[in-house]
């Protein structure tokens, strides 16, 4: 092995390194204890470090909303492909995005609340976030009606389930009831 190829090794798990504290503390503490500061002491390295790999706390989150996106279209597509029919797929996808949601706090609020600067809706945006819209896509495109736009279709059923994400994690709508809410809105979609 070359020595450019080991560093090139080595700088890529310390930028990985960097990104799984950051999840990791934004999970436990939330991502306003997310520093650059706090972060160098979590890996034992310099802040110089840190901005040699990002430049700064909004670079991190959004790389951490990156690897989120990858893992959301991961659970998705396995959702999305268990289910047989329709209507199957369509609850699947939705009980997989909103358990997602629900599970992983920080990293979805890295994902859809916070600003990160990524582009989304744009051909530059990076691929993990089209896989995501992708499988959602893939659960809604066949439920689209004559003269629908499935993207448009799409947009709005990631409009509910992001919805209802954020409006159970803020107890605005009571956990109770969440199963029967996926309930309605996958009956809203699909007709029986």
């Amino acid at each position: 092995m070359s020595i450019q190829n080991r560093r090139e090794r080595e700088r890529a798990e310390r930028e990985q390194l960097i990104v799984t504290a950051a999840r990791e503390l934004a999970e436990t503490e939330g991502w306003d204890a997310v520093t650059t500061r706090r972060l160098a002491a979590e890996i034992e390295y310099s802040q110089p470090v840190l901005y040699s790999h990002f430049k700064g706390k909004d670079a991190i989150m959004a790389a951490v909303a990156v690897q989120g996106f990858a893992e959301m279209a991961a659970e998705l597509r396995a959702a999305r492909t268990a289910a047989e029919g329709t209507r199957e797929s369509l609850a699947a996808v939705a009980e997989a995005y909103t358990s997602f949601g629900r599970r992983r706090p920080a990293l979805y609020d890295a994902m859809f609340t916070h600003r990160v600067d990524l582009p989304f809706a744009t051909q530059e945006a990076p691929q993990a976030l089209w896989a995501a819209f992708g499988e959602l896509s893939q659960a809604v495109e066949p439920i689209a009606a004559a003269g629908d736009d499935p993207g448009i279709l799409t947009e709005t059923f990631w409009a509910g389930l992001h919805g209802l994400v954020t409006l159970t994690r803020s107890t605005r709508l009571p956990e109770e009831a969440h199963e029967e809410r996926l309930r309605l809105l996958i009956g809203r979609f699909v007709t029986p």
